[in-house]
């Protein structure tokens, strides 16, 4: 049972690249531009970040040229914070906003960045392999009525379910 198990773990971790045919990555990205700290606004629900509000991801250049990514968010029931540290590359070429992120060893998943505010990047529109994985990312803690409303029919155009979206509390962040 044990290595079943285990069979389909890896089967279902290994097919995370690629993208829903409706997402098309931004082009013209520029890393050195989008790292730096990000906001979580918004999200489809996950495990891995249930019951978390003030969600952050760090982004920074690595050695190896590489990005690395620090998530962090708080749970209120257990009255802590949790982190999660992966690294991403790019997938085709570092003018594409499609880059592979991994935060469980040899397993990667796509991180297709679909809209981008490109004078500033002062937000982005974030896709997983599938339309079972969006988030909007901000430099601030709160957007504009507008962002919101443009990413939820960016989305909805997309195949994605914005009525299953959670947008995050942002309580701690907008009070430091």
């Amino acid at each position: 049972m044990k290595n079943i198990l285990l069979a389909v773990m890896l089967f279902a971790l290994s097919g995370c690249l690629g993208m829903p045919k409706s997402v098309k990555p931004v082009d013209n990205f520029e890393l050195s531009k989008y790292l730096g700290t990000w906001y979580e606004i918004a999200r489809l629900d996950h495990s891995f970040e249930r019951g978390l509000s003030d969600v952050t991801a760090q982004y920074s250049l690595r050695d190896d040229g590489g990005v690395s990514v620090l998530n962090r968010g708080y749970d209120a029931k257990k009255d802590e914070w949790s982190e999660a540290q992966g690294k991403a590359f790019f997938v085709n070429s570092a003018d594409e906003g499609y880059l592979k992120v991994s935060f469980f060893g040899p397993f990667y998943g796509s991180y297709v960045v679909f809209e981008l505010d490109k004078d500033n990047y002062s937000y982005a529109f974030i896709s997983g392999p599938n339309h079972d994985y969006l988030w909007l990312l901000s430099r601030t803690p709160t957007v504009s009525p507008e962002v919101i409303e443009k990413f939820e029919k960016m989305s909805k155009q997309r195949g994605f379910n914005t009525d299953e979206l959670i947008y995050v509390n942002q309580k701690l962040s907008t009070n430091s």
